[in-house]
């Protein structure tokens, strides 16, 4: 069964990248979020990668060649010259939180803190780790650690049990 691996793009080149290698038959995700652009005439809204230079394929390690050979694709993400699974938890938390239209902010990468996990809610089932809190409010961070990259969102303080 092919897995999910982090890829890492050139520069600016995240939707690209995600294109060709969708041509090339491959399954991607390229997380986004919305942000507030201002111009001297208007305000937009556009679509950013959640992770800047980065998407993530699912794809078999014998298919890894041509992926790499992909225009914008400058290598896959692992420990040494060794590509590294991402877990199919953290890419679930991940989809969940961006499909949940809640602001999302980059975070720092935590390695340690207390882990939550959301009962309630649109985010029920997510995963991660408390940064704060505050009047009723918890921000909580989603980490994927292969990447060393987090999210951040806030969320009701009732949303909220312990993960094991």
């Amino acid at each position: 069964m092919p897995g999910w691996f982090a890829i890492r793009t050139s520069p600016r080149w995240e939707f690209r990248a995600s294109s060709e290698l969708s041509i090339r038959g491959f399954e991607t995700y390229l997380p986004l979020r919305h942000i507030k652009r201002n111009w001297s005439d208007r305000v937009k809204i556009i679509d950013q990668p959640l992770f800047p230079g980065y998407l993530f394929g699912r794809f078999h390690l014998a298919d890894r060649v041509r992926v790499l050979q992909a225009p914008g694709v400058k290598q896959i993400v692992g420990v040494g010259n060794t590509p590294a699974p991402i877990s199919d938890s953290e890419l679930e938390n991940l989809r969940t939180l961006v499909s949940a239209n809640t602001l999302l902010v980059p975070w720092p990468y935590l390695g340690a803190g207390q882990r939550i996990r959301i009962d309630h809610g649109p985010l029920a089932g997510v995963e991660g780790f408390v940064v704060r809190a505050d009047q009723g409010a918890l921000r909580i961070v989603v980490s994927v650690d292969l990447l060393q990259r987090s999210v951040a969102t806030e969320i009701d303080r009732s949303s909220i049990g312990s993960a094991e």
